[in-house]
C-alpha cells in the first residue's frame, strides 16, 4: 500500500550564510512513508561524503526490505515492529560503509555524521536517531521534541549541571557523543509512537535547532501549516536571518489521513486477542 497522499511531505536543504559548502543530505520517498536526514562533519568534503552514504544507504535498503516483506510483524524478543527493525538495521549498515570508507580513504579519514530517519506505517511512526538531529511532532497545537540529543550538553542536563532553559543558551551544544562513522558499531536510538490524522513531524538539522527557537518553530508551522513548502521555506528564511552559521536542513511531514495496514482474515483473528 503506498503511502502517498496519505502523508503530505518536502525537504529543503540550504548551505546557511557562513559554510563554503553543504555537509547535509536528506532523502524523503512518499510511497512508503520513509524520510532521512543526516548533519555530515570532517574535513574538505568528508562530512558531506559521509552524509551522503547514510542517506544513500539507509534509503536503498528500507525500500527493498519494504518490497520482500510483511511489515506488520512484530519482533518477540523486542517488541519492535518490522519498520523499527528495518530501520534500525538499515543505519547499522550505513555506520559500517562510513567507518569503513573513512579508514581505507586518507581523504575521508575522521568523517562521520548525526542521523534522523522516520518511516510511518500501520498509523504509527518509527523514529530512529543518532546524535543532535532531531524530530519534532506538532499535534492539537502541542509542539514538543521526540527525540533526545545525543550532546555532551544533554548529558549535562539530565545529571542536572544545566536547566533546560540554560541549555538553550549554552554556546557547547554541538560536541555530539553519537555518531554515524566514528566506531565499528553504534547504538542506534529507535521509539514508536501512535500517528494521528493532522500531525505536524519535523526533522531537523541542529542548523535550524541552533538558530530558531522551539517556540517560533512552532509559531511559523501553526501560521503557514496549509503550505508545508512556505513553512519550510519561512523555517530556513529564520535561520539564515538569525546568523545562519551551520547549513539547515529539514523535512516536513503531515498525516493527512488513516494509513492502517491492510490485514487478512488470520490477523484480524489474531488482533482480536492483543
Amino acid at each position: 500500500m503506498t503511502l502517498r497522499g496519505k502523508i503530505r511531505s518536502v525537504g529543503l536543504s540550504d548551505v546557511g550564510r557562513v559554510r563554503e559548502h553543504n555537509e547535509d543530505t536528506i532523502g524523503v520517498d512518499a510511497d512508503i512513508g520513509l524520510m532521512v536526514l543526516a548533519d555530515g562533519m570532517g574535513g574538505y568534503n568528508a562530512g558531506e561524503v559521509a552524509s551522503g552514504i547514510a542517506v544513500k544507504t539507509i534509503m536503498s535498503l528500507v525500500k527493498e526490505a519494504v518490497a520482500q516483506s510483511d511489515m506488520g510483524t512484530v519482533d518477540a524478543d523486542t517488541g519492535l515492529s518490522r519498520p523499527s527493525i528495518v530501520l534500525r538495521d538499515a543505519i547499522i549498515r550505513a555506520n559500517k560503509i562510513i567507518f569503513q570508507t573513512a579508514k581505507t580513504q586518507p581523504q575521508c579519514e575522521g568523517m562521520g555524521t548525526t542521523i534522523v530517519a522516520c518511516i510511518f506505517a500501520d498509523n504509527k511512526i518509527s523514529v530512529a536517531h543518532v546524535g543532535d538531529s532531531r524530530l519534532y511532532r506538532l499535534r492539537a497545537n502541542h509542539f514538543e521534541q521526540l527525540t533526545l540529543d545525543h550532546s555532551l550538553l544533554q548529558e549535562l542536563v539530565d545529571r542536572g549541571f544545566y536547566s533546560q532553559a540554560e541549555a538553550a543558551r549554552a554556546t557547547n551544544k554541538n560536541y555530539v557523543t553519537r555518531a554515524l562513522g566514528v566506531e565499528p558499531t553504534v547504538d542506534v536510538e529507535i521509539h514508536e509512537h501512535v500517528a494521528q490524522k493532522g500531525d505536524v513531524y519535523v526533522l531537523c538539522s541542529d542548523g535550524l535547532s541552533d538558530m530558531v527557537e522551539d517556540d517560533d518553530i512552532h509559531l511559523t508551522i501553526s501560521t503557514f501549516s496549509a503550505n508545508l513548502e512556505t513553512v519550510a521555506k519561512q523555517l530556513i528564511q529564520l535561520s539564515n536571518d538569525n546568523g545562519g552559521r551551520d547549513n539547515v536542513s529539514l523535512i516536513l511531514a503531515q498525516v493527512s489521513e488513516s494509513f492502517a495496514a491492510r490485514r487478512g482474515v488470520v490477523n484480524k483473528i489474531l488482533g482480536w486477542f492483543d
